[in-house]
């Protein structure tokens, strides 16, 4: 007699400091139930997790990449064909040379310069005149600057040792923040608006940042849509689920980042996102019959 078949089952990794999953992870969880689906959150450096028993591996919140990179790509290109969005996008993605790359293909973003050295840091800097530097490899806003005076500059020894990216201060963000649109299975779904403190550009809630949901708007829709076709035509690869984050610059909306590997939901904010995700991962876990 044929085997019934078992219950997809569903990993959801995430990393030590956040063991039981993203914040408004039970949104999630809830909304995977409801696909028929089991679901585990569990820690991608866990050397006891059976990932060959996963149906679907989907990475939510491995905020420690960007000091483990090396043992993070690792780690996912042991993984398999049930990653979503997979190890080469992931290699692309976290790092933030991959801005230089959408520029190039003509996407409007905010302008970027690639650095190696200081020296790079300091003629970019001072094209921009007020300019942002982010490490190449970062997360979470950490080692994020604001240079004023790029002739100068040198990094904070407690600073990120490079190489960086460096974009000019983008002004708007003082007043109107950044805008994230989610992005699942190549549709738009919402859109949240984000704004800094008044005595950081970072619009994370560590840095005191505050979010809100808004409607999403045909604007942003299209750009984030334009912006996932883009990655895709790019790479080749499926991109599952993702954000894209924008800002207005001289009148017009740009693209300042787009995640791919790690994109928190703001499920807290917007539990309504675990519903297309949900789905999403559904229509990729085929029952199995052995």
């Amino acid at each position: 007699m044929d085997q019934p078949p078992t219950t997809p089952l569903v990993l959801l990794v995430t990393c030590a400091e956040w063991p039981e999953g993203e914040p408004g992870h039970g949104a999630l969880d809830v909304a995977l139930e409801a696909q028929g689906l089991t679901a585990r959150w569990v820690q991608w450096d866990d050397l006891g997790v059976d990932w060959g028993a996963a149906d679907v591996v989907a990475v939510r919140s491995t905020w420690d990449y960007d000091h483990r990179l090396g043992e993070f790509l690792g780690w996912a290109s042991g993984v398999g064909p049930a990653l979503l969005n997979g190890v080469d996008v992931f290699r692309w993605n976290t790092d933030k040379h991959y801005l230089v790359d959408l520029q190039g293909s003509g996407l409007p973003m905010v302008p970027t310069l690639a650095a190696d050295t200081v020296f790079d840091v300091r003629a970019a800097a001072d094209r921009y005149g007020v300019a942002v530097v982010k490490p190449r490899v970062g997360a979470g806003g950490r080692g994020l600057e604001v240079v004023s005076d790029g002739r100068v500059w040198l990094p904070s020894p407690d600073g990120h040792p490079g190489p960086w990216v460096v974009q000019p201060l983008v002004e708007s963000i003082h007043h109107d923040g950044e805008t994230s649109v989610f992005m699942i299975a190549g549709h738009p779904v919402s859109q949240v608006q984000k704004l800094p403190s008044t005595t950081d550009i970072r619009v994370h809630e560590q840095f005191g940042g505050t979010m809100r949901s808004v409607e999403l708007t045909r604007e942003a829709a299209l750009l984030a849509a334009q912006a996932v076709a883009t990655v895709v035509d790019l790479l080749g690869d499926e991109v599952v689920y993702g954000r894209v984050d924008m800002m207005r610059h001289e009148g017009r909306l740009v693209v300042s980042e787009i995640e791919l590997t790690e994109p928190g939901l703001y499920l807290d904010v917007l539990p309504l996102n675990a519903l297309p995700l949900a789905e999403a991962i559904a229509a990729r876990a085929l029952p199995r019959t052995w």
